[in-house]
């Protein structure tokens, strides 16, 4: 080999070292610090979450129904307990005579009526209430600010209110149940599922639209009193329209409570004194135009919003 071939590999080595060198004793860049998204400003009116906001509609869903489970003596088994308390009154004053009603004794007839009133009462009840103790004790603001959308607010409130009334229907149920001589054994399961949601679901909405529109207590007990109340008496509860004249029949079917009764009553008798698919087409459609006229009415604010 050559010397000079030494000496550039010698030199090539020394280079290399103090490169090496060099760039040890420079600092290394740390990578920039990675921001949280919730923590990322957004130019105004530039929607953050784009789509459906599952854990505030969530969390709206499980206050309105702890609002209701820590009351449950009042909200819940007192119901239970009023509808049992109007079965044996009922039971007492006409079915010891041997009446019947559609082919089967008056106590098995009426019984899931009542559990479909309970269950239309406790609905309204729930759902007429938030809103309007929000503009009472000034808290509205409650269910204005969230970072939810209108469809959000409503299927939280009338989520919740459907809830409240399905446990009070089991809870008649089971208080029905347990009263000798009734049978409450439902013989088409869709047909009390159906009936009762679309039951609870209209009253819930009403209860919307009850909430939205009132400004005292007042407002909300005569709408209860004045409107709940007898529709829910006079739909066939306690008795068949098929006994009732021309005129009263024509006027039992212009009142939707009439259709949500007779078909829930369908499932546990398997016996009907309307049309089973044209009332439950009817409730739906009815549910549909009731859940379109909340959602613009929150969506505008009328009643809500200064």
């Amino acid at each position: 080999m050559h010397p000079g071939k030494h000496a550039c590999g010698s030199c090539a080595v020394a280079c290399k070292s103090l490169v090496a060198e060099t760039m040890s004793s420079e600092p290394v860049a740390s990578p920039p610090p990675v921001v949280p998204r919730s923590l990322i400003r957004h130019e105004p009116g530039v929607p953050v979450i784009r789509a459906v906001n599952w854990a505030g509609m969530i969390a709206l869903y499980l206050k309105e129904v702890r609002r209701f489970i820590k009351v449950q003596l009042q909200t819940v088994w007192a119901p239970a307990l009023t509808t049992l308390l109007y079965l044996v009154i009922f039971t007492v004053a006409l079915g010891r005579s041997g009446n019947s009603v559609l082919g089967v004794p008056f106590a098995d007839f009426v019984a899931p009526g009542l559990i479909i009133m309970g269950m239309m009462q406790a609905s309204f009840q729930h759902a007429s209430f938030p809103l309007m103790v929000g503009k009472v004790q000034g808290t509205l603001v409650d269910y204005l600010m969230p970072p939810i959308s209108t469809g959000e607010l409503l299927f939280a409130l009338v989520g919740s209110a459907i809830t409240r009334a399905v446990m009070v229907g089991l809870a008649v149920w089971i208080a029905i149940a347990l009263w000798p001589g009734v049978h409450v054994t439902p013989r088409h399961l869709w047909a009390v599922l159906w009936f009762g949601l679309m039951g609870s679901a209209l009253l819930a909405f009403i209860g919307v639209l009850t909430s939205i529109w009132a400004q005292k207590f007042d407002h909300n007990a005569a709408i209860a009193n004045f409107v709940v109340a007898p529709l829910s008496l006079l739909s066939g509860t306690f008795y068949s329209i098929d006994r009732l004249k021309p005129a009263f029949q024509a006027i039992s079917h212009a009142n939707p409570f009439f259709y949500a009764i007779s078909g829930f009553r369908y499932g546990f008798l398997a016996e009907a004194d309307t049309q089973v698919v044209t009332g439950a087409l009817v409730l739906l459609a009815i549910n549909l135009v009731l859940c379109i006229l909340c959602y613009r009415l929150l969506a505008t604010g009328w009643k809500i919003k200064a």
